[in-house]
């Protein structure tokens, strides 16, 4: 997507859109084209940036009209000009997008866009939100060089795979190295906005300081704040280590919070169990656990009535990232001892739905039996 992005002002074009629900990779991006567009030169009299912020419809309509201005006026020392709406917030389908008052304004400036702009003149649009249903976003689509910057879906299989691309990516760019369990956790505290992982990786890489670029566990645990996807997360990875004392101080600590147990046996304890069996069948199997590509190059060789088992992405083929996280830990176990631990789990989660036994007590119970299975090997 960067590459598209970077590639806009190089057409012969003098329309441009930069959108999608990223807003920090739309506004890195935007601010990278207008200066580019501008060549870093804006006085302030040669080009315009226009607040595309509005309160309401009425706002939204005077916006529109202060674009379409800027638009027809040509620039005080003659040459190019660029004018900027930067960041609208009125163009996605909510009361103010909807308002007779904000389409009427909005029309406006497409109808300026269309009648077609002066020599040298140039329009750059940014925003985090668009209806794309309606005609302005058609009209972008066709007549302008248009780039979309959207969150990776975290609802989809298979998004950490996407993630991880992302964040070591932008850690190439500090001369950052992450370990393996630093990165799978950074992944669940970050997040998949853009912005956030940059913040993150900024204080990582402000923490270790010019001498040391390798980030540890212990260093994301500092400086990366604990989000409750971390927490499912790190009830998972104390699981799979046989590290009872981390996994009972964070189901601890979620209770405490109001957390409810059977949100955090769902979301952690049961998919790490089923993780740690699928992966320990692989193990028996004699898939290589070392290298995620290698890892899930050799899911792929395997028949495909011996895949179908495993979880599937909605978009096809095997979910393999969670098993490739569990592989370390299923070592430890044998299939024995987690068939036995899954039907554990599911006698604490009925036992959860249907009785009023102590909701600590039960997730107490189920998380020494699943760290001893481990021991016991």
């Amino acid at each position: 997507m960067a590459a598209k992005a970077k590639s806009v002002a190089t057409q012969k074009s003098n329309l441009f859109a930069i959108v999608g629900t990223d807003d920090g990779r739309v506004k890195e991006e935007a601010l990278r084209l207008h200066h580019e567009l501008t060549g870093g030169n804006d006085d302030g009299f040669t080009h315009e940036i226009v607040d595309g912020t509005a309160d309401n419809s009425e706002g939204a309509f005077q916006i529109c009209r202060a674009a379409v201005e800027a638009l027809q006026t040509l620039p005080f020392f003659g040459g190019e000009k660029v004018v900027w709406l930067k960041n609208a917030t009125f163009l996605i389908d909510d009361v103010t997008g909807r308002s007779e008052r904000t389409l009427s304004g909005v029309e406006n400036l497409k109808s300026c866009l269309e009648a077609g702009l002066g020599n040298g003149v140039t329009f750059l649009l940014s925003a985090t939100g668009i209806d794309k249903r309606r005609a302005f976003w058609k009209f972008l689509e066709k007549g302008g060089q248009v780039a979309v910057f959207d969150k990776i879906d975290t609802s989809r299989e298979g998004w950490e795979d996407e993630v991880a691309a992302l964040i070591e990516g932008r850690a190439r760019e500090l001369k950052l190295r992450f370990e393996d369990d630093a990165l799978q956790l950074f992944i669940m505290l970050a997040g998949e906005a853009t912005r956030q992982i940059g913040n993150e990786l900024d204080k990582l890489d402000l923490y270790l300081g010019p001498e040391r670029r390798l980030v540890t566990l212990d260093d994301v645990r500092k400086m990366v704040p604990l989000s409750r996807a971390g927490v499912v997360f790190e009830i998972g990875n104390a699981l799979q280590h046989g590290d009872a004392a981390r996994a009972l101080e964070l189901i601890d600590q979620q209770l405490e919070r109001g957390e409810n147990a059977v949100g955090l046996m769902r979301a952690s304890i049961i998919p790490t169990v089923r993780n740690l069996f699928m992966a320990r069948v692989l193990v028996d199997k004699g898939l290589p656990g070392g290298n995620y590509k290698s890892f899930a190059a050799a899911i792929d060789r395997m028949p495909e009535i011996e895949r179908l088992w495993l979880p599937q992405k909605k978009t096809g083929g095997v979910n393999a990232y969670p098993m490739f996280l569990a592989m370390r830990g299923a070592s430890a176990f044998t299939l024995e001892g987690l068939r036995a631990v899954m039907e554990s789990a599911m006698k604490a989660d009925l036992t959860l739905v249907t009785s009023g036994l102590d909701e600590r007590l039960v997730l107490h119970r189920l998380v020494v039996e699943l760290t001893a299975a481990a021991r016991k090997k």
